[in-house]
């Protein structure tokens, strides 16, 4: 059975982002349906699975990063409006039955991602 993670990594500080709201949302052509709302915890990871077992099926998803809350919240001078803000990463799960890892690295100013396992 697989399953569906992510972290955040604050590049700006070099430590995990703590406290960012991560949303997950499953896209068809028409509509996206909210499957997970939760919050980063100190190591910058969810305190389990966004999806696993049946529940992560084949498909289209979007994970949605509050970073530029997360930034503000830390205390961080943000140009308004700010350039990095809330963080849409959009992915395919082809194999329901892997695992798929995606973290966010992020600043204020830029950010990327991979598939991990």
């Amino acid at each position: 059975m697989g399953k569906l993670s992510t972290h955040v990594l604050d590049t700006m500080h070099g430590v995990p982002a703590n406290d960012v709201l991560i949303e997950l949302y499953a896209v068809d052509e028409n509509s996206r349906s909210l499957k997970a709302s939760v919050r980063s915890n100190a190591d910058g990871r969810c305190p389990g699975p966004l999806l696993e077992g049946e529940a992560l099926q084949r498909g289209t998803y979007e994970l949605v990063f509050h970073a530029g809350d997360y930034f503000a919240a830390r205390g961080v001078a943000l140009p308004e409006p700010r350039f990095v803000d809330k963080v849409s990463v959009c992915f395919g799960v082809a194999q329901a039955d892997e695992n798929y890892h995606v973290p966010l690295l992020v600043s204020p100013w830029a950010w990327s991602t991979y598939r991990g396992s």
